[in-house]
């Protein structure tokens, strides 16, 4: 998004607001108002902030829970009164502790019929995360990964991952990948399947556990796709 002066500020009172949604999984999770401060305080730390109209102040969501949203886009509708933030959330955004503040928000299952037929506009990175995908629920595993490591809640067996240490980690990648080849030539279809879902499970730890994460590796999937 461009310039805010394009924004009709004064349809709300000073108010637009803005609907966010996971970048990853393409859920929507919760609905904020944001004023001009909140959505220049939101692009410089990087951090989704929002006005709260209760407390009549800027509110960093994440500033009490640690579950911050961390910003990857912003669009203005069509009449430039609504905003879309697109961001990848550090643990639940609900303060039911649920993924969306919409209980059964669903995650995207393919490309929107319009999508489908136009094509987004290109260049932006809602465009570049349109592509279709039936595997939503990667990014709340990749999520759950990312609360787990800032967390460390006692008994959990991503913890011990964790606290295991890099090498440790990496080791059972190894270990599940050499299992999944295995049950992919000598084994049924529900053991390959229970295989890569270790795998895939383990790889999302290791990305964790070197500070990245299974949207950069996507990343550089389309990246070769698109050359």
């Amino acid at each position: 998004m461009g310039t805010t002066d394009t924004l009709d500020w004064a349809k709300g009172e000073g108010l637009l607001p803005a609907v966010v949604q996971d970048a990853d999984t393409l859920r929507v999770l919760m609905l904020g108002y944001m004023n001009e401060e909140a959505l220049r305080v939101t692009r410089a730390c990087g951090h989704v902030t929002f006005f709260s109209r209760s407390k009549q102040r800027l509110w960093t969501k994440g500033e009490t829970s640690g579950h911050f949203l961390d910003l990857v886009d912003i669009q203005a509708d069509c009449d430039n009164d609504t905003l879309l933030v697109l961001a990848r959330p550090h643990g639940h955004t609900c303060h039911l502790q649920r993924p969306s503040c919409f209980a059964e928000a669903p995650a995207a299952v393919g490309v929107g019929a319009a999508t489908a037929a136009n094509g987004p506009s290109r260049g932006s990175p809602i465009a570049a995360m349109a592509a279709p995908t039936d595997i939503g629920f990667l990014g709340e595993l990749d999520a759950l990964i990312a609360q787990r490591h800032a967390q460390r809640p006692e008994g959990s067996y991503t913890t011990r991952l964790f606290e295991g240490g890099t090498r440790r980690i990496a080791q059972k990648v190894g270990e599940e990948g050499v299992e999944t080849a295995l049950a992919g030539v000598a084994q049924g279809d529900a053991e390959l399947l229970g295989e890569s879902a270790d795998l895939l499970y383990h790889l999302t730890v290791l990305l964790r556990a070197r500070g990245l994460s299974l949207a950069d590796a996507v990343a550089v999937l389309r990246q070769r796709h698109a050359g």
